[in-house]
C-alpha cells in the first residue's frame, strides 16, 4: 500500500504552502506547526514530511528547534528536508530526532557527499529530485540544472541510496493533479529505489489514480494544500489509498 505523508513546510516559523516553489506565492495555513503535526496524528497520519523552506533557500537549516519539537510531538515517523547540503547539516538534522533526512541540491554538486550520506544513514536517507519540465532543479528550486531527473534517478540506484522523493515543481501547490507520466518514468528508471511522490494532489481521485499506476516501487505520497484546504481528510486519504491498492 502507498503510505500518506502530510506536509508541513516551515517558513518564518509557520506552516505554509508555496505554489510551484515560488516563495512570492506563499500562503500561511497555521502559525503553530507543532499543533498542526498533532492534528495530522489525531486524524491517523503515521508519517510526516517537513521542509525547512528558509533552509532550502539559504543553504543551511534554520528551523532545527521547531523540527525537534515536531519530532517529539508527532508519534509517527518524521522526515526532514531543506538546506541539508553537507555532513554537518545532516548530523544536525539527525540530532533533532527525525527518522529520515532528505537531501536534494547536493545530488548534482557533490557525489562524494551522497555516497557518504548513503553509507552513514542507510535506510534513513531520502534523496529528493525536484524537476521542472523534466530537468533537475536545485537551491530551493531557484535554479535548473542541465541534468534530466530520469538520468539522475538511474545514477542514484548505483550509489546505495534506497529512497527517492520525486516532485514535479510545475504541479506542486497548484492542486492541478500529479504528473503521473513523469512519475512512472522516474520510478521505472530506478526500480531498486523506493519512490515517494509529490506535487499536485488535489482530490481522492488523484490518490486513486496514483495507486492504480501499479508501479511497485512507488511507496508513498506527500499531500499538502489539499489537506489544508479541506478537500479531503487524512483518514479519507488513507482509506482511499488502501482501497485503490487492493
Amino acid at each position: 500500500m502507498i503510505e500518506l505523508y502530510p506536509a508541513i513546510d516551515l517558513r518564518d516559523g509557520a506552516a505554509v504552502r508555496l505554489v510551484q516553489g515560488d516563495f512570492a506565492r506563499s500562503t500561511t495555513f497555521n502559525e503553530d506547526p507543532v499543533s498542526q503535526a498533532r492534528e495530522f496524528a489525531r486524524e491517523g497520519a503515521t508519517n510526516l514530511h517537513v521542509v525547512d523552506l528558509d533552509g532550502a533557500l539559504g543553504g543551511q537549516p534554520v528551523h532545527a528547534p521547531i523540527v525537534a519539537q515536531l519530532a517529539a510531538a508527532f508519534p509517527g515517523a518524521v522526515q526532514l528536508g531543506g538546506g541539508l547540503r553537507d555532513r554537518a547539516s545532516v548530523e544536525t538534522a539527525m540530532a533533532t530526532g527525525v527518522a529520515r533526512v532528505v537531501v536534494g541540491t547536493a545530488v548534482v554538486e557533490d557525489d562524494e557527499f551522497i555516497r557518504w550520506a548513503a553509507a552513514r544513514l542507510g535506510d534513513r536517507l531520502v534523496v529528493s529530485l525536484d524537476a521542472r519540465d523534466g530537468m533537475l532543479a536545485t537551491h530551493g528550486w531557484t535554479q535548473v540544472s542541465d541534468r534530466a531527473a530520469v538520468d539522475v534517478a538511474a545514477d542514484l540506484a548505483r550509489t546505495g541510496v534506497r529512497h527517492l522523493l520525486y516532485t514535479d515543481i510545475s504541479r506542486d501547490g497548484t492542486l492541478g493533479g500529479p504528473n503521473l507520466g513523469a512519475l512512472r518514468k522516474v520510478a521505472q528508471a530506478a526500480p531498486p529505489l523506493s519512490i515517494l511522490a509529490s506535487g499536485g494532489i488535489s482530490s481522492l481521485d488523484d490518490l486513486t489514480a496514483l495507486a492504480q499506476l501499479r508501479v511497485p516501487n512507488i511507496r508513498g505520497v506527500i499531500v499538502g494544500r489539499a489537506l489544508y484546504e479541506g478537500r479531503f481528510s487524512v483518514a479519507e486519504a488513507i482509506a482511499t489509498l488502501e482501497a485503490a491498492s487492493k
